[in-house]
Parts: structure tokens; sequence; C-alpha cells
């Protein structure tokens, strides 16, 4: 088969052991996202399967409906609303799921929640400058870091993620806090640890506010401006799930207002997120670029899995279809 792998923008996936998996195949790898459709339909209308990684490239009606060849899509992790799965299913283009783990985004969240509370980016960065035990050179940012013990983890959905998460921050002396479905909140008394009387109460008592919530049409801007008001101005808000989650302008004007006084972040509205974005160019910002399931374990296991149903799939042996129906069109 012709397979495309879009996205990968560090060229990583040759590097890796499961790329042998494609062995026989024709395989290109795209170290740049396209932009616009016009362009993506151009360079992707030779291939007949393409290997996704996660949503760095959405795939509307508009684009499948200019790709002839394509016969498959392989999702690294799950589908999440990146892939209009019924005009794939449509035009007969199956779409394969793979597996994913929740251990490298739990550990990101809890780099970012120890690395934003010590100040340890700013304190670093200047004392390459030469500058000593400084966090900022302007007065009014250069307050003191703080330790985690004894402050409230407010947590928003106790899933996979949020489950190890709370338990990092029970291991570090946490009082943790649980808001979401009612599911979230009995699974997280069940376990020992406290759900919030209120959304209100939630947001207020928060130190630390980490939210895990998927994407959907139901969660898209469910965290409001009125929400993020009512954290503490010493407050740290975490964002490693999903951009939209947070009304948009929401996050940066209540930084600007000085309700959260942090942000530490991992996803953005735009991906690759440009270096004038208004984000970037707040002090109290820790922006990372995306790097929650970027790293090795996480691309053996994620890419393996995607790499296995492309192998299947060109011998006439489809695995994990989500949308089997496909299948049968044109037959």
């Amino acid at each position: 088969m012709k397979i495309a792998i879009l996205d990968d923008y560090q060229n990583a996936t040759p590097s890796l052991d499961c790329y042998k998996i494609l062995d026989g195949h024709e395989v290109k790898v795209f170290n740049n996202s396209a932009r616009g459709l016009g362009q993506l339909a151009i360079r992707l209308a030779p291939y007949e399967a393409l290997v996704l990684i996660r949503e760095r490239t959405s795939l509307p009606a508009a684009l499948l409906n200019k790709l002839p060849n394509l016969k498959l899509i392989s999702q690294t992790g799950k589908l999440a609303g990146h892939v209009d799965v019924a005009a794939a299913t449509a035009r007969g283009i199956a779409i394969a799921e793979g597996v994913g783990s929740p251990v490298a985004p739990a550990e990101l969240t809890w780099a970012l929640i120890m690395a934003a509370s010590r100040k340890i980016v700013p304190y670093a960065t200047n004392l390459k400058d030469g500058i000593w035990q400084t966090a900022s050179t302007h007065p009014e940012l250069n307050g003191l870091g703080r330790v985690l013990r004894g402050r409230t983890l407010a947590i928003w959905s106790y899933g996979k993620i949020g489950k190890l998460v709370a338990g990092y921050g029970k291991a570090f002396g946490m009082r943790i806090l649980v808001w979401g479905s009612d599911t979230s909140r009995q699974a997280a008394v069940a376990d020992g640890f406290e759900a919030a009387a209120t959304r209100e109460a939630f947001f207020e008592q928060a130190d630390v506010l980490s939210l895990h919530l998927r994407l959907a049409e139901a969660t898209r801007g469910i965290v409001k401006a009125t929400d993020l008001a009512r954290m503490k101005p010493d407050a740290l808000l975490v964002n490693t799930s999903r951009a939209e989650l947070v009304e948009a302008g929401a996050l940066e004007a209540a930084l600007q207002a000085g309700r959260p006084g942090m942000a530490a972040l991992d996803v953005f509205t735009e991906e690759p997120l440009p270096p004038d974005a208004a984000l970037l160019r707040m002090p109290t910002v820790l922006a990372t670029p995306h790097l929650g399931y970027v790293e090795r374990d996480s691309y053996e296991l994620y890419f393996r899995a995607a790499f296995e149903n492309v192998a299947h799939f060109a011998a006439g042996k489809p695995t994990n279809i989500l949308n089997p129906e496909a299948l049968n069109v044109g037959t």
C-alpha cells in the first residue's frame, strides 16, 4: 500500500522499533502540517492509507471527497471528532482505532504542576544569564515559589489520567478535590478523596486545578470566564487535555485580570502554536508544545497498534475498524 504518516514533526516514527511492521509498503513521512484544504488534498491524493498522529490533522468531508485513492485511516489512539466518520463511511474509507495509555500525560501534568509551582523554568533561564535566584527581573513577578503539601489539588474528571494525577497529589500530601460527572465524583469518594460540594466551590478552593475531560460537544467551552474569576489570585490552572475545554478567550482575559494567577498549558486551539500567540507573551504562563503523549514509550505503543492495523488491512484481515460498514461499500 501507499501509506502516508502525517505531522511527524520530529521525524520520530522511522526510528521506532515498530516501524518495521510497514516493511514492504511504500511509506512517506510528512514532518510538517499542510495549511488549507487544497494543499492537503494535493498532498494526500496519491495515498491509500493515512496514519494520523492523534488530532494533528482534521479530515472533514470536503477533504475526504478529494482523496479518491484513500481506503484506510489508521488512528493512533482513539478518534476524537477530527474525522468525519459518516463521510468516510459513505466513501468506503475504513477507520481503524488504536490504543493509548494515561501514564505519559499524567506524568507531564505533574511535571508542569511542580515546575510552575517552584518557578523552575524562569529560575533556570535566568541562571544561564548569570542572574542568581531570581524568577523575574520585574519585581511584581519575582515572588517565591511554593510547595504542594497541604494545598488543594482540584481535578475535573476522575478518569484514567485524573486518577493517576490524584495519586501523585496524595503522595505529595495534597488535599484532593474532584468535580465532574456523578460517576467521577462517586469513584473519587470511593477511593478516599473528596468530591466538591458545588462547581463554584471547586473553583474557589483550588490551589492547583487540572482539567482531564474528553473534548466533545458537551464539554467544548465548559470552563467559563465566570468559573475562572472564582479562582484564587495565586492559583494555578493546568490544562494537558484540550484547549477547547475553556471558553474562547476566557483564559487570556482571566490571567490578565489576575484570577487565576498562573497557567501551565500543553494544549492550544491552534497547533503548532504561532510564536506571536498572546499566551506565549504572558510571563505567568508555562507553555509546552503538546508533549502529553510525545515520548518514546507512548510512541511505540500508539504506532505499533496503528501500524498493525495497516498491515492487517493490507493483508485483507482488517482489525479494530470503527466503521465496519465502510468495508462493504462498493462491493
